[in-house]
C-alpha cells in the first residue's frame, strides 16, 4: 500500500509542477495561479465532515479506490486536452475541484485507516513514515517532471500521472485489513455533532486544529507561488521551479525521517511548537532572500520544519482519539488542516498584485512564527502534551 501511494504522489507532484507551469504561462496571473489549489482544497473544506462520517460507517478501502478513480478520471481528461492542444485554464481549475471532491472521501478514509495498520505506540513513527511518501513524491515528483517535461512535453506528465493511480487501487485491492462498523440508527448530522462535543471535551484537541489551520494556511502559500518566483525574482525558467520544488521536499524527506527516528518523543506537543516557529523564521527567510542558494536552504529547513510539525501534530491527534471516532475527529482537523489551503492561497493571491510575493510571504511567515510563541508560551495545553 505505502508503494502504491507513493507511486501515485510522485505522478500528481509531476503533473502539479506540469500544470502550474502551463496556468502561469497562459495566465500570468498570480490571482489564477493561487486559483488552483483553492479550487481543489474547496470540495475538501466544504465535503471532508461527511466523508469522516462516511468513514465510520463504511469500509474504508471501497472509499479510498473511489477517491483513486474520480483523481484518474481528472488526470485522464487532462492528458487528452494537453495532448491535442485543447487545455483552457479553465479546465485545470475544473479538474482541480473535482480532484479535490474524490480528496474530501478519501482523506478522513486513508487516516482512518493507519492506525488500523499498527500499534498505537508506534502510531508517531508510522504516521512519520507514511509522510515520507508524500513528500518524497515533492522531492522527486519534480525532478522527474522536469525530465518528462523536456523528453516528453506536458502531455507526459499527465499522462504518468494517470497511470499512477492504478498502483495504489492495486494495492488497496490486496489489502486484507477490514473495517467493519457498527450499525448505528443515528443521522449523519448527529454523527457530526458527536464528532464535535467530543473536540470540545478535550480542550487541548482544539488548539490542534487551530495549528493544523495556521500551518497550512500561512506555510502552504510559499510552495505555490515558486513558479513566481523562479520567473520574477531568479529570472530563470521550469527548471529552477523544480529544484526550489524538490528542495523543500527533500527537506520534508529529512524531516519525516527524524522524527520517525527520534522513536518516542516524551514532549511531543512542545516539539511540534518548536517545529513551527522554526517554520515560520525560514519562511520570512526564504521570502527576503535574493540569492538562489540561500532560497535553496530555507526551502531546505522550511521543508523539514514542517513535516516534523505536522508528523507530530496529527499523532498527537491520532492519539488522542478513540477509533470508533476517528473518523469523525480527523475528518475535522483535515476540516481546518485542508482549510487553511485555500483560505492562505486566496488572501496571498488577493495581496500579492499589491505588495508583491517576497513581502506577503514574508508576513505570512512572522504570523506563524507569532502564532507558535503564542502556544508555546501562553497557552500551554498544546505544550504540555
Amino acid at each position: 500500500m505505502w508503494i502504491g501511494a507513493c507511486t501515485s504522489a510522485i505522478g500528481t507532484w509531476m503533473q502539479m509542477l506540469a500544470q502550474g507551469w502551463l496556468i502561469w504561462q497562459l495566465s500570468h496571473s498570480a490571482r489564477l495561479l493561487a486559483l488552483d489549489p483553492i479550487l481543489q482544497a474547496v470540495p475538501i473544506f466544504l465535503f471532508s465532515l461527511l466523508g469522516g462520517v462516511l468513514a465510520d460507517r463504511f469500509e474504508r478501502r471501497h472509499m479510498l479506490i473511489f477517491s483513486q478513480c474520480v483523481q484518474m478520471s481528472c488526470a485522464l481528461v487532462l492528458t487528452v486536452l494537453v495532448g491535442f492542444g485543447w487545455v483552457k485554464v479553465w479546465h485545470f481549475l475544473t479538474c482541480s475541484f473535482i480532484a479535490g471532491f474524490g480528496q474530501a472521501f478519501g482523506g478522513p478514509a486513508y487516516s482512518a485507516l493507519i492506525p488500523t495498520l499498527v500499534p498505537k505506540e508506534d502510531m508517531p513513527n508510522a504516521i512519520a513514515l507514511n509522510s515520507i511518501q508524500f513528500n518524497a513524491a515533492v522531492m522527486v515528483g519534480p525532478a522527474l517532471g522536469g525530465i518528462a517535461l523536456a523528453k516528453l512535453g506536458n502531455t507526459g506528465c499527465f499522462a504518468l500521472n494517470t497511470l499512477s493511480f492504478l498502483f495504489p487501487i492495486v494495492a488497496l485491492l490486496m489489502l486484507n485489513t477490514r473495517f467493519q462498523p457498527e450499525k448505528t440508527g443515528e443521522t449523519i448530522l448527529d454523527s457530526m455533532k458527536q464528532g464535535i462535543v467530543f473536540i470540545r471535551k478535550q480542550g487541548a484537541m482544539q488548539g490542534l486544529i487551530v495549528l493544523g489551520f495556521c500551518m497550512t494556511a500561512l506555510a502552504v502559500p510559499m510552495r505555490t507561488f515558486l513558479p513566481m518566483f523562479a520567473d520574477k525574482v531568479f529570472h530563470r525558467g521550469v527548471e529552477i521551479n523544480a529544484t526550489l520544488l524538490s528542495m523543500s521536499g527533500m527537506g520534508s524527506v529529512v524531516g519525516a525521517l527524524a522524527v520517525a527516528g527520534l522513536g518516542h518523543v516524551r514532549k511531543k506537543g512542545l516539539f511540534a511548537l518548536t517545529m513551527l516557529v522554526c517554520l515560520g523564521a525560514t519562511i520570512s527567510g526564504f521570502a527576503l532572500s535574493k540569492s538562489l542558494a540561500v532560497s535553496c536552504i530555507m526551502l531546505f529547513l522550511s521543508g523539514a520544519a514542517m513535516m516534523a510539525a505536522f508528523a507530530m501534530v496529527i499523532s498527537l491527534v491520532q492519539l488522542i482519539v478513540t477509533n470508533e471516532m476517528r473518523g469523525r475527529v480527523i475528518s475535522v482537523y483535515n476540516f481546518a488542516f485542508r482549510g487553511g489551503m485555500p483560505m492562505g492561497n486566496l488572501v496571498t493571491g488577493q495581496l500579492v498584485p499589491w505588495y508583491g510575493a517576497p513581502t506577503v510571504l514574508a508576513v505570512n511567515g512572522a504570523l506563524l512564527f507569532a502564532v507558535a510563541l503564542y502556544f508555546l508560551l501562553a497557552q500551554r495545553r498544546v505544550a504540555s502534551l
